[in-house]
């Protein structure tokens, strides 16, 4: 249970948001949103936005995470801070402070999402029933599942983003050789995240150009592929299209997500014209022998900003109607 008001935040490897639901049931109120790098830890990031807020201190806290949520303390995949619930609970003298995937509120948002607040991508199916999956690329790739079960729903976190992504047909192939690696390793992640439109821009360019395989920012690609100026840069945002139906495809077989795909982060909402072209729904299908299962599955965009936020709400307002995974603090822990 949490004590009102609910200090929420967000916090990603570029960006953290905050706000707070100030009594049980209201909606969440945005105070700021703080750079990372901007900040030597996240009690400095949270003071910041906690001077702009105005009305009565927070009593408690949930935060979700971008990354592994499995101590009290956790290191962001994409940033310098660890977040350490008893450093925040302390500083901020809170009654509790909750750490969770950054998907979960965002599964958790998904329960109650309202058609107006999503673009479907392919075609509309109508209500579908059953597990639900969300994910997103963004700085870095997240995914959850929302399954129901008896009268509670479970949120299922995930690091999607880290399992292992190679080609499958002849222009993948060429391509592969000439992607960056991280760590050795070609990911999910590693291609469909922010950074990850970036190799596949420098690849497109090295194989079809001679380029030098250095990396453009991700948003000039974006504007420019999207605008036909620069083929290289609209072939990048095709291939990102394609890599990204293709796994939601294979994280909507792993959950049987009879209830649709959503997917959220930074790049999605951006790119809906690229993804109605149809490479990324025609990847997401192309999963023999289960094709026939996989027309019937909805895919969406989530185009309503701050989706974990109304998640955060639900989480901390409607508690026993979720069963998840997290970490908590709380005084004498």
């Amino acid at each position: 249970m949490f004590e009102f008001p609910v200090l929420i935040g967000d916090i990603g490897g570029t960006n953290a948001r905050f706000g707070l639901i100030e009594t049980k049931g209201a909606p969440p109120r945005l105070l700021s949103r703080e750079a990372t790098h901007g900040h030597p830890h996240p009690s400095a990031a949270i003071r910041a936005s906690l001077a702009q807020a105005g009305g009565p201190a927070p009593r408690s806290a949930i935060l979700a995470i971008a990354g592994r949520v499995d101590a009290p303390a956790v290191q962001l995949t994409n940033a310098d801070w660890l977040v350490d619930a008893t450093a925040i609970g302390r500083d901020f003298g809170l009654d509790r402070v909750a750490l969770v995937n950054d998907y979960v509120p965002v599964a958790a948002g998904a329960a109650g999402i309202a058609p107006d607040e999503l673009t479907p991508i392919g075609p509309e199916i109508g209500e579908a029933r059953g597990p639900r999956l969300v994910l997103g690329p963004g700085t870095g790739f997240g995914a959850a599942a929302l399954i129901p079960y008896e009268d509670r729903l479970a949120i299922v976190s995930t690091e999607a983003g880290h399992t292992d992504l190679g080609p499958t047909d002849a222009e993948e192939a060429e391509l592969w050789p000439a992607v960056e690696r991280v760590e050795g390793r070609v990911t999910v992640e590693t291609l469909l995240s922010g950074p990850g439109l970036a190799r596949l821009c420098a690849a497109i360019r090295t194989v079809r150009a001679g380029g030098d395989g250095s990396l453009c920012d991700p948003a000039e690609i974006t504007s420019s592929g999207l605008s036909g100026a620069d083929p290289h840069a609209h072939a990048a945002l095709a291939l990102f299209g394609k890599l990204l139906g293709r796994v939601c495809g294979d994280l909507a077989l792993t959950f049987l997500a009879a209830g649709g795909v959503y997917i959220g982060g930074g790049i999605a909402p951006r790119i809906v014209s690229i993804l109605r072209e149809g490479a990324f729904r025609e990847a997401f299908e192309r999963k023999a022998p289960f094709a026939e299962q996989m027309r019937s599955i909805p895919t969406s965009v989530i185009t309503v900003k701050d989706p974990a936020f109304s998640g955060l709400a639900a989480l901390a307002s409607e508690s026993g109607r979720f069963v998840y995974h997290g970490q908590a603090w709380t005084p004498g822990s």
